[in-house]
């Protein structure tokens, strides 16, 4: 693939999936509203009801107008009303996409983050959250199995001259047993995230740790890090450059994740995944560094091409997924070129969704059990 290309797929921002597209609405609006599960603990609004609308309120009386950011795609979000006892409320338009949505408040002009929910780090900023429930939630629902554990680390970056911080999660029993040793996936997040995304966001240890539960998955160590994308700005990402990125992953992470936790070492024990532009990072760092990684996945992230890869001995899987409303054409033909070429490659296509994060739970899902056969 050209460099061209990258850079158009890096412009598929992740904050997008907080623009849903438009739906026939239902003749009648179901009044079975209820606070949406990333409320701030006891808090009402916003709330969502059972066809995926979303209702909001807020309590802001001196205002002159309010809208919202979240709403059907193109119209500019949900225009909130003025009651009687001064506070401000509004029901989108239509029903929302299943699965997690970015949003915030325009109070005259200024943008705010909503009282009444939790916040979430994306489109460069920490943005108010909300799920719309979806009808496949259960494999990201939090259930009573064995729990893996999400850590924080804080590691030296000599490239950086910073001390730079990641996210491990360790699977179930990874206490228990110490003379146990375990693959490693690193997965990076996209454009405006950073490395609380997937285990915010993405609720990657619930679904991991319901997969091996169910034994669906081999347990294994997935490390999140900032991918360092955020410096470059939008209109800027022709000077985008990997090598710095790079280094900070292959010579100082991985030594880091290798010394201080028990990996099973060597490029068949690792993976590489992201989504969006962690995605384009996740392309260009396995084509740089074959001996490093052997297990490849891009999630809305773009495709890999038979030519792009020079020795095909060394690749175990290539993984990529989109959401039927992005580009399943494109991945779904990328795969079966790979497949041509004698390439274990696997395309994924999450039904009714975008760019968005339940199209990455659902990647996740599918991507875990193919992972260090």
């Amino acid at each position: 693939m050209k460099k061209k290309h990258f850079l158009k797929l890096a412009l598929l921002f992740t904050f997008v999936g907080g623009m849903c597209v438009a739906q026939t609405p239902p003749s009648k609006v179901i009044e079975d509203f209820k606070p949406s599960e990333l409320n701030q603990p006891g808090k009402e609004y916003p709330q969502v009801n059972s066809q995926g609308y979303a209702r909001f309120r807020v309590d802001v009386p001196e205002a002159g107008s309010v809208r919202v950011s979240l709403g059907l795609g193109g119209r500019g979000g949900t225009k909130l009303e003025k009651m009687e006892d001064g506070s401000w409320m509004g029901t989108t338009e239509g029903p929302m996409d299943e699965g997690f949505h970015y949003y915030h408040l325009t109070i005259d002009g200024g943008i705010f983050n909503d009282p009444g929910a939790m916040n979430y780090f994306g489109s460069l900023r920490w943005e108010s959250g909300i799920e719309i429930l979806a009808h496949d939630r259960d494999f990201f629902a939090l259930k009573d199995v064995p729990h893996g554990n999400v850590q924080q680390i804080l590691f030296s970056s000599k490239s950086t001259n910073t001390v730079r911080r990641a996210f491990v999660y360790t699977p179930p029993g990874y206490g228990k047993n110490l003379t146990e040793k375990y693959p490693v996936l690193y997965l990076q997040h996209g454009w405006g995230e950073d490395e609380t995304a997937w285990s915010n966001q993405g609720r990657v240890n619930l679904i991991m740790d319901n997969l091996i539960a169910e034994g669906k998955s081999k347990p294994f160590i997935i490390v999140m890090t900032y991918g360092m994308t955020n410096e470059t700005k939008i209109g800027g990402l022709k000077s985008f450059d990997i090598a710095p990125f790079q280094t900070v992953l292959v010579d100082e992470l991985i030594p880091y994740i290798d010394v201080n936790f028990r990996t099973l070492n060597g490029a068949d024990n690792r993976a590489m995944a992201g989504l969006s532009m962690g995605g384009f990072e996740t392309k260009l760092i396995t084509l740089n560094k074959p001996a490093v990684f052997s297990y490849y996945a891009l999630l809305s992230g773009g495709v890999y091409a038979p030519e792009d890869i020079k020795d095909k001995s060394t690749v175990k899987l290539i993984f990529e997924s989109c959401g039927s409303r992005e580009n399943p054409e494109r991945v779904n033909s990328s795969v079966k070129s790979l497949k041509e070429a004698d390439f274990n490659a696997v395309s994924y296509v999450s039904e009714n969704t975008g760019h968005e994060f339940l199209t990455w739970r659902r990647s996740l899902k599918e991507l875990a059990p193919k992972l260090f056969k």
